[in-house]
C-alpha cells in the first residue's frame, strides 16, 4: 500500500512553484540543465553530483549522487521544490522529504524526443516559465530534426559497444538503455542485444559481438587511467575495435543526458561514428 501511495503523494505535492524567491534542489543533471536553459538558475540552492553542466552548477551545494540521496542534506537546504529525475532515489528517502512537506516534482522517464519535451514542459510549468519552456521545446525539436536529417543518408551503421564500466569486469549497454537509443540516433547499431539495461559481458560475448567501435564515458577512462588501458582490457582485446584502436570517449551527461543538448549530442556522436563525412554542428544549450 505504501509503495502504491508514494507516487500519488509526490504528484499531489508537485504543485507549481511561482514564489518570488523559490529555493530549488535539482536531483539529476538533466533537471539542472533544463533549469539553467529556462533562466531559472537563480533559484537553485542545491544540485547532485551528476549536475556538471553548466559549469556554474558545480559551485552550488551538493546533495550527493542522484541514486543515493540523503534526506537530511536536502532538508537542510530548506527547498521549496525538489525536482527529481526518474532515477532519483532511493524511494524511501524521497518519501521522507515528501513527508516533511517539501513538494517533489518527479520528471518524466524515457529516452525519446517526447520524454525530453515532457521534462522541459514539467519544469517550465512548475516554475512559471511556460513561455520559455515552449521556446526551448521548439529549439530541441529543430535541433533533433537537423540531426535526424543529417544522419538519415549515412550509408553504414557501425556496430558500437558502449562500456559503462570496466574496473571489475566489463559492463555494457543492452537494449532499452540511453546508450542504445543514442547509438541508433547517431547512425550506429548497438553491438550487443538480447538483454535490457546494463549488465556484465564476458570476454566471449564481447568477442562474438565484434564491435567496430567502443564507446564510453570520460569518467570510465579517468577511473582506468587512460584509453590504452581500456584498449588492452582482457575482455576487449580480441575485438576489432580494440585491435584497431577505435575508441570514442565522451562526457556521459552530454552524450546520455537526453536534455536540451540532445540534438547537439546526436550530431557530435554521429560525426565520431562516421569520420569520413562532414556533418553540421549545433551550439550546445543552454
Amino acid at each position: 500500500m505504501r509503495r502504491a501511495l508514494f507516487p500519488l503523494l509526490m504528484a499531489l505535492l508537485a504543485l507549481p512553484v511561482q514564489a518570488a524567491d523559490p529555493r530549488l534542489v535539482a536531483a539529476g543533471g538533466t533537471a539542472t540543465e533544463i533549469i539553467y536553459a529556462l533562466g531559472a538558475e537563480k533559484g537553485l540552492v542545491g544540485v547532485d553530483t551528476t549536475s556538471l553542466y553548466p559549469r556554474e552548477a558545480m559551485k552550488l551545494p551538493n546533495i550527493g549522487y542522484v541514486r543515493a540521496l540523503s534526506a537530511e542534506g536536502i532538508l537542510a537546504l530548506t527547498p521549496t521544490l525538489v525536482i527529481a529525475a526518474a532515477e532519483a532515489g532511493p524511494p524511501p528517502i524521497l518519501g521522507q522529504i515528501a513527508a516533511a512537506g517539501i513538494p517533489i516534482l518527479p520528471l518524466a522517464d524515457g529516452f525519446s524526443e517526447a520524454a525530453v519535451l515532457a521534462r522541459i514542459g514539467q519544469i517550465g510549468a512548475a516554475l512559471g516559465k511556460t513561455e520559455e519552456a515552449g521556446k526551448l521545446q521548439a529549439a530541441v525539436r529543430r535541433d533533433l530534426a537537423t540531426a535526424r536529417a543529417a544522419v538519415a543518408p549515412l550509408p553504414d551503421k557501425p556496430k558500437v559497444l558502449f562500456v559503462l564500466s570496466a574496473q571489475r569486469g566489463l559492463v555494457a549497454a543492452g537494449d532499452d538503455t540511453a546508450a542504445a537509443v543514442m547509438i541508433e540516433l547517431a547512425g550506429g547499431r548497438n553491438a550487443v542485444s538480447g538483454y535490457t539495461g546494463y549488465k556484465p559481458v564476458t570476454p566471449e560475448a564481447a568477442f562474438a559481438a565484434a564491435p567496430d567501435i567502443i564507446l564510453t564515458g570520460s569518467h570510465v577512462i579517468d577511473a582506468l587511467g587512460g584509453v590504452d588501458v581500456l584498449r588492452h582490457h582482457p575482455d576487449l582485446i580480441g575485438t576489432p575495435a580494440a585491435r584497431e584502436g577505435r575508441i570514442i570517449v565522451r562526457d556521459a551527461m552530454f552524450m546520455l543526458g537526453f536534455g536540451p543538448r540532445l540534438g547537439a549530442a546526436v550530431l557530435d556522436l554521429a560525426q565520431a561514428l562516421h569520420p569520413g563525412v562532414t556533418l553540421p554542428t549545433l551550439a550546445a544549450k543552454p
